[in-house]
């Protein structure tokens, strides 16, 4: 069977065809003042996923005073964003800030758009998918001696000369610090960026630490860009440390009393999360852990484990390829949810749908065949409260295991993750799913 994974977007928060230009106009308040211009383009050698912007303030009108600019920033695109791997230019003006430990050899400079974006901000420069709560740390600088906590802080309306009618951009938000510079503070201070959908960057702004308080700001003035709506935000699956869910699960034929199980997310690294469960009542003793990950191509199921006791009798499961000690049992709320193949939602809940891979890990682990798709949003009831959901539907064989072939419907909140399920298994049993609190 051929993979029929989600579709990328048609556009993305940094467009880069060939023939993508840009033309911004920055100052800053105490080291530059007189408005610059500088032209970016898309360099002959990028790539479909690497990708280098070259900008000049040549040629652009700029008056004798304007510092001169001519540099590079190079790009990739990857399963968590948009990620800095190189830069290049000519030496900043000699009355700007020394960014390093000391003057000579220093790479680091802040004269020019693109370097204000990506200063300590390389891996990754801008996250992806960007959802509602996003946030990450990271590092830049020549010696990566600048680190950097940004925050996905909502959308908001915006006008730059380039887009004179009002435009959805993403605010991202993010608190530089540089220590041990010949130019501290100036390599320090709160940075927000407005990315518009299908342009880039459109707005810098960077208030920089220290007394004399500057700062340095850039506007989109030109563009060939169309900017169109932003993806939706709502993260469906918050891998937030610290979170909790509490899950009630029955099954009308081997599960009649409920079993209780509460989850943590307890770590949390490069939008990955383990989540933890234990359980708190029912006819089921269990432990058990699961790894996740959100990226470009959605939320993804890495691995699970558990240990459990129970009285109960289960049917078996497959696959037939897998000892019966390999095999994975349906004893939490999470081992339904993750059982099949992943994604288990695609990137921005997108109405979509997709199929197993065969041969693929998932297929070795689980041996299942199906499809998953994305019916939309509902408005669902549970124990927990009310939810307007996303609706995520999977038609699910195991060859030769009728308790592990039917359909799942899940349902997801925002902010909240899984808050129902409904697995109708082809042997008649019904496994219900429901969020506690």
């Amino acid at each position: 069977m051929a993979a029929d994974t989600p579709p990328a977007p048609v556009a993305s928060w940094l467009p880069h065809a060939a023939d993508s230009t840009w033309t911004y106009q920055w100052t800053d308040s105490v080291y530059n003042t007189t408005p610059t211009k500088e032209k970016v383009t898309v360099d002959k050698k990028s790539t479909a996923t690497s990708f280098t912007l070259d900008w000049t303030t040549q040629d652009q009108g700029n008056p004798d005073a304007a510092p001169v600019g001519i540099g590079d920033v190079v790009l990739q695109e990857t399963n968590r964003g948009i990620v800095t791997t190189d830069w290049q230019s000519n030496q900043p003006p000699a009355a700007f800030p020394v960014l390093c430990a000391s003057a000579t050899q220093c790479g680091n400079s802040l004269a020019s758009t693109w370097y204000n974006v990506i200063w300590g901000s390389r891996s990754p420069t801008l996250v992806e998918p960007l959802l509602a709560g996003t946030q990450w740390a990271s590092t830049g600088g020549f010696q990566n001696d600048v680190t950097s906590t940004s925050k996905y802080v909502g959308t908001e309306q915006i006008t730059v000369a380039a887009l004179p009618s009002p435009v959805t951009a993403a605010k991202v938000q993010t608190q530089i610090t540089q220590a041990g510079a010949l130019g501290d503070p100036y390599g320090s201070g709160i940075r927000t960026v407005w990315w518009v959908y299908g342009v880039g960057p459109v707005k810098v702004a960077f208030q920089h630490a220290g007394t004399n308080a500057p700062q340095t700001t850039s506007e989109l003035v030109s563009t060939n860009l169309t900017p169109t709506a932003p993806p939706p935000d709502p993260d469906y699956f918050p891998l937030t440390k610290g979170k909790t869910f509490t899950y009630s699960l029955t099954n009308s034929k081997y599960v009649k009393k409920a079993s209780v199980t509460s989850f943590v997310v307890d770590q949390v690294a490069n939008g990955s999360a383990r989540i933890s469960a234990k359980s708190v009542s029912g006819p089921i003793k269990l432990a058990a852990a699961y790894g996740f990950t959100l990226r470009t191509d959605g939320v993804s199921s890495l691995w699970a484990a558990t240990q459990s006791a129970t009285r109960l009798k289960f049917p078996a499961l497959g696959p037939k390829t897998a000892s019966k000690d390999e095999r994975r049992h349906f004893i939490t709320p999470y081992d339904l949810m993750i059982y099949g193949f992943n994604p288990i939602i695609p990137p921005y809940g997108a109405p979509t749908s997709w199929n197993a891979v065969v041969p693929s890990r998932d297929y070795t682990i689980f041996g299942v065949t199906g499809t998953t798709k994305v019916l939309g949003t509902q408005k669902v009831t549970v124990p927990a409260g009310k939810f307007n959901a996303l609706v995520v539907q999977s038609t699910l064989t195991q060859d030769g295991f009728k308790y592990g072939s039917g359909t799942r419907t899940s349902w997801f909140a925002p902010n909240r993750g899984l808050v129902k399920l409904v697995f109708r298994h082809a042997d008649g049993s019904v496994s219900t799913v429901k969020l506690l609190r």
